[in-house]
């Protein structure tokens, strides 16, 4: 699946118009300011700020041809795009030119960060008016539950209606998709650190009723026992050493017996001098002294380096 973004970075020339600039050589000019772009000098230019990129010739950029983490993938303009129902319920899959994964935009009309989003109409009944749905393109370079769903995870353990605590929310980028899976009818409980990240997260918040940031740290989870109900699934994200115990204190308190874990594993940011191989399964062994029984283990490539995703069922700690 394509989720490479249209323009690159390029070298150092390149253009501010609506295509942007398309490179040239080492001490080419600066580029145009006009309606196209300039085309920049020898050695390549770092392509336009416009609508599509600069083409540059070394390649590289967000998501080109060395690699990074992806750009805003989504439907070219004007593309017809069929929307499926993904197998994991509350997900959904666009067929056109490029398969996108999606998710149903709880707040129409709105972006969270930039995506791209797809409108499709929808006819009730014979005789009722056409409804138009619309959709969110769910990123998997900004998102490890997204990577995880395109890597084939068997269970998210999340759907409509369910209770989700997110821990590691960050500024709530893959929390508004998981807000869009368990609808206005369940809730996502997103816990993060981060006083900065927090006030993106808490903005989010603000038009999606279903989201309750917590800004407080994930290890001393009884400072917010009192904000969280039992949940159906908890969603870690915390790339921290001791991950592990984090998300095993969190089970213990809010998780229902037999609820579902997912953990997204850095293997940098546990052990940088082990092989990550090693580091996976140190961590799944925690998950077991933790009461958690491991049921897959998938990696996150090509859109996370020495990154693993780990589900499983938890049967409280012994």
């Amino acid at each position: 699946m394509a989720f490479a973004p249209r323009g690159g970075r390029g070298g150092r020339g390149g253009g501010f118009g609506d295509r942007g600039g398309r490179g040239g050589g080492r001490g080419g000019g600066r580029g145009g300011f006009g309606d196209r772009g300039g085309r920049g000098g020898a050695r390549g230019g770092r392509g336009g700020f416009g609508d599509r990129g600069g083409r540059g010739a070394r390649g590289g950029g967000r998501g080109g041809a060395r690699g990074g983490r992806g750009g805003a993938a989504g439907a070219k303009g004007g593309a017809k795009v069929i929307v499926e129902p993904h197998r994991h319920a509350g997900v959904f899959v666009g067929r056109g030119k490029e398969d996108l994964l999606l998710t149903k935009n709880l707040t129409p009309g709105e972006s969270v960060y930039g995506e791209k989003r797809i409108s499709v109409s929808a006819q009730n009944d014979a005789d009722g008016p056409a409804t138009t749905v619309e959709y969110r393109v769910w990123n998997p370079f900004r998102s490890k539950l997204a990577a995880g769903i395109l890597g084939g995870v068997d269970d998210i353990y999340m759907k409509p209606g369910s209770k989700v605590l997110y821990l590691g929310a960050a500024s709530g980028t893959s929390v508004s998709h998981v807000a869009d899976i368990v609808g206005p009818e369940g809730s996502v409980y997103a816990v993060e650190f981060s006083h900065r990240s927090g006030r993106d997260l808490i903005n989010m918040a603000t038009r999606r009723p279903n989201v309750i940031p917590i800004v407080e740290d994930a290890r001393h989870p009884l400072k917010y026992r009192m904000l969280l109900p039992m949940v159906d699934c908890i969603f870690a994200d915390v790339a921290q050493p001791d991950q592990a115990r984090i998300v095993g204190l969190n089970a213990s308190l809010f998780l229902k017996v037999g609820g579902g874990v997912l953990i997204s594993i850095k293997a940098n940011c546990i052990d940088s001098t082990a092989q990550p191989e090693v580091v996976f399964a140190q961590e799944v062994q925690k998950m077991r002294e933790m009461g958690i029984k491991p049921k897959e283990q998938l990696t996150l490539e090509p859109f996370e380096r020495d990154h693993a995703l780990v589900a499983g069922i938890y049967q409280r700690a012994s």
